[in-house]
């Protein structure tokens, strides 16, 4: 390569896009906060942001600077653009796979690329998502509860309850077949989990004919991101996870109003890990 054209050192701060080696399509950015020692990288947490369909990661990225700063976190914002294979495609990466493209290994590309480059341990990490990433973030983590140690889960449109009487994405029937990988509810126990949801993002959803992601069952959990994400709480309950649930007073369907409990929650994560 052009030496002119590469970098050589490690970027602090906030960092541009950078195409994912696994799989140019993707990209992703990060911030690194300034006690980061390219010399002596340690251990550093890590968070990952999943943007919803407006795909602002950098936004988000930028959302927890501070946090970073305070806690030493590195934090990386993936951005899966829309229009992969259908141009006029927008939610692919909320349900993990789709015409065999496998977000969630996408992501732990990435992860890996950027572990690899920095030097720092990303074998497990913190996961938050709003909207169309909180349906990813609450799905990978079904999947990969052995690489968080914490998820947040935030304000999702659509819910996977952990009810193998239905089938994916509804609930967890024919998963393993699907991904390969039985979801291991042992391991969910093992994981802190937040629910997070503005208390006016009751907003009634499409339903029938007018939800382009209608399948039997879909609308069981309730009508409103509301009602679906405290059936998803009453079901994780169920099974014996350990939810926290938080309701944002006076906030609709805005995930930037949700940051401060996001990293309220994460930093109590932190805190429990660093007293071991």
């Amino acid at each position: 390569m052009n030496p002119l054209f590469r970098q050589p050192w490690l970027q602090k701060g906030a960092t541009t896009l950078y195409a994912c080696q696994f799989d140019q399509r993707f990209s992703y950015c990060a911030y690194v906060p300034d006690c980061y020692d390219g010399e002596q990288p340690g251990n550093h947490p890590f968070v990952v942001l999943i943007h919803g369909t407006d795909r602002t990661a950098q936004k988000y990225r930028d959302g927890f600077k501070e946090f970073a700063e305070a806690t030493g976190a590195i934090i990386l914002a993936p951005l899966f653009p829309a229009g992969i294979i259908d141009p006029e495609e927008l939610n692919a990466y909320k349900f993990i796979e789709s015409h065999e493209i496998r977000y969630d290994e996408i992501l732990l590309a990435m992860i890996k690329e950027f572990s690899g480059k920095y030097g720092v341990a990303c074998d497990k990490f913190l996961l938050f998502g709003f909207s169309g990433g909180a349906q990813f973030v609450h799905r990978f983590y079904y999947l990969h509860p052995e690489r968080l140690h914490g998820v947040s889960v935030a304000s999702p449109g659509n819910v996977t309850l952990l009810d193998e009487t239905r089938d994916w994405f509804v609930g967890t029937r024919g998963a393993a077949v699907r991904f390969g990988k039985e979801i291991n509810e042992e391991l969910l126990r093992k994981v802190p989990v937040q629910l997070v949801i503005g208390s006016e993002d009751n907003m009634v959803l499409k339903t029938g004919a007018e939800n382009p992601f209608w399948l039997e069952g879909v609308d069981a959990a309730g009508s409103s991101r509301l009602e679906r994400i405290r059936t998803l709480r009453d079901g994780m309950v169920e099974k014996g996870i350990s939810v926290r649930y938080d309701e944002v007073q006076g906030v609709s369907h805005e995930g930037m109003k949700l940051f401060e409990p996001v990293q309220r929650f994460f930093g109590e994560v932190l805190s429990r890990l660093e007293a071991f």
